[in-house]
């Protein structure tokens, strides 16, 4: 199971940040519309059947942010 909200998550960070989806959308060069659907569908991010797998191990997955140092 995964364990994170990635769509909390990623609005969260947006808002930290100071940006908004779209603005990150124009930075990957990509679609405010896409990443609305990256976001809200998280299977496309973290494999289904990767966390699958590592249930079958017994894990959970749990996503870790850590900001890049400049």
């Amino acid at each position: 199971m995964l364990k994170n909200n990635i769509e909390i998550d990623f609005k969260v960070k947006c808002i930290e940040e100071s940006t908004t989806q779209a603005k990150i959308a124009e930075t990957v060069g990509t679609s405010p519309q896409y990443v609305s659907r990256l976001i809200n569908n998280q299977e496309n991010i973290v494999n289904k059947t990767f966390l699958s797998m590592m249930e079958a191990l017994g894990y959970d997955v749990e996503l870790t942010y850590v900001k890049k140092e400049d």
